[in-house]
């Protein structure tokens, strides 16, 4: 059985391809692509995500831009485009959810629903860009699951 959660992001998924295949509008996507997901928390988090990774698709192209050596985004497959998008998304504007849940999460959507060799892909360029993020400052993680690495003891 598919936590919620993990639906939630393979809807996302959906409605970033469908939204960059056609350009449709994104709430009529999302209306009929997001009806299975349980009312409640889940599905508020799946349209914050949809909605974070529309809004600052081009901050995000950049991002990710800046980690597709001798590529351009518009050539990578859709699929894993959605993938990188919708993972940095989660790393910039998600603060409760920890990173490594976030990059986990999408490798195995990336397994699922793209080719054999995109998992490897989106876990180089997204780790390459929590790097450069982490770096940066950009993003703040909060809450449960988070480890404060200054309060362990030495050994």
């Amino acid at each position: 059985m598919v936590s919620q959660r993990r639906l939630a992001r393979e809807r996302v998924l959906q409605a970033l391809y469908a939204y960059d295949i056609s350009r449709s509008a994104p709430d009529f996507l999302s209306q009929d692509i997001f009806k299975d997901i349980e009312n409640g928390p889940h599905l508020e988090f799946a349209r914050k995500l949809y909605r974070d990774t529309l809004e600052n698709m081009v901050a995000l192209d950049l991002i990710l831009q800046d980690h597709l050596e001798h590529w351009d985004i518009a050539r990578v497959n859709p699929i894993d485009r959605g993938l990188l998008r919708m993972g940095i998304a989660e790393i910039l504007y998600c603060e409760e959810i920890p990173t490594k849940v976030t990059i986990n999460e999408v490798i195995e959507l990336a397994k699922r629903y793209s080719t054999e060799e995109s998992p490897k892909f989106v876990n180089g360029i997204l780790d390459a860009a929590l790097k450069q993020l982490s770096s940066e400052g950009r993003f703040r993680k909060t809450g449960r699951g988070l480890i404060d690495t200054s309060s362990k003891k030495k050994i």
